[in-house]
């Protein structure tokens, strides 16, 4: 073999060794026994499920006034654990009501029984159908998990996830369930114009109804939407009595940090058992006792002008 051939093929074998490091290899499958929860991520162009190590704790006994939504959800999850139907759920509604939070609970009531979770980020919904596979001959009952779910029209993940919903040749499989939260009911951006989509100018939709159909067709795939309202005054404070227990203040403070916690809510212009938490965390940090809050004269035991927040 010439000096320059050898050559030539060293360059080669080194330039093969280079590619092969960034190129996508087989994901290595996760360590299951190491968490209830795991994360989807890309790791050099492959799908990998890496666990999470510190899973939160939160319970259904933490989560006060939304009973309905609970009970909902708490059926269809055991039904899905049982091995028995159940449906992908969209929880939908105000912001900081407690559905991302219900699903972590329900991920810890049903721990025990096998249910594992795994989060999904919207972007990487386009190996949604990837991921299916990889569990399908899992002895455990999965639900990918998917915050805060929105899109914009002509996304491909819009696409994969109707795909795995309902409407692929290839079914997901029976241990895998979606569960997402958005503060869109259906998900997708709804504007004026589709109501003006039938007017008789040339750039007119021929068939208007059909453009509005494609914009829910993605949240009617949902077989079960369960749906959050605001807070009243005397929920909001029922959860921030709540917290504060869960906390260590005792019940005379509780009464004590009524209107602090109105004030806090009122200044945050929301009534969400977010607030109350935050609220709860605050006042539970500095003792229940602190410094003096702000006056706010407002008159009464329940204040009207708090109503409307």
């Amino acid at each position: 073999m010439s000096a320059a051939l050898e050559s030539f093929l060293n360059r080669a074998e080194g330039l093969l060794a280079r590619l092969e490091a960034v190129l996508p290899h087989a994901a290595a499958p996760p360590d299951w026994a190491a968490s209830t929860a795991f994360r989807a991520r890309r790791r050099h162009g492959a799908l990998c499920l890496e666990p999470v190590r510190a899973v939160s704790r939160i319970r259904l006994s933490d989560l006060q006034e939304v009973e309905p939504q609970k009970e909902r959800l708490l059926r269809n999850t055991a039904q899905f654990v049982a091995g028995r139907p159940a449906n992908n759920v969209l929880l939908t509604g105000a912001k900081g009501t407690g559905k991302s939070s219900l699903i972590k609970a329900v991920l810890n009531e049903f721990a025990p029984q096998g249910l594992r979770l795994i989060e999904v980020d919207k972007a990487d919904l386009v190996d949604l159908p990837d991921l299916v596979e990889q569990v399908a001959e899992r002895p455990e009952r999965f639900v990918v998990f998917c915050d805060d779910l929105s899109f914009d029209e002509g996304e491909a993940s819009y696409k994969a996830l109707k795909s795995v919903l309902d409407g692929s040749v290839a079914a997901a499989g029976d241990n895998v369930l979606i569960y997402a939260t958005s503060n869109r009911r259906h998900l997708l951006p709804e504007k004026m114009v589709d109501n003006l989509a039938g007017t008789h100018g040339e750039h007119g939709e021929i068939h208007p109804g059909e453009a509005v159909e494609e914009k829910i067709s993605l949240s009617e795939r949902f077989g079960l939407w369960i749906s959050f309202y605001p807070f009243s005054q005397n929920e909001y404070l029922a959860i921030v009595a709540q917290w504060l227990r869960h906390f260590g203040v005792d019940d005379a403070a509780i009464e004590g940090a009524r209107q602090p916690a109105l004030i806090w809510a009122l200044e945050r212009g929301s009534r969400s058992g977010r607030v109350a938490y935050q609220f709860a965390r605050d006042h539970a940090g500095r003792g229940a006792v602190g410094e003096a809050e702000p006056a706010l004269r407002i008159g009464g035991d329940a204040p009207e002008g708090l109503d409307h927040v």
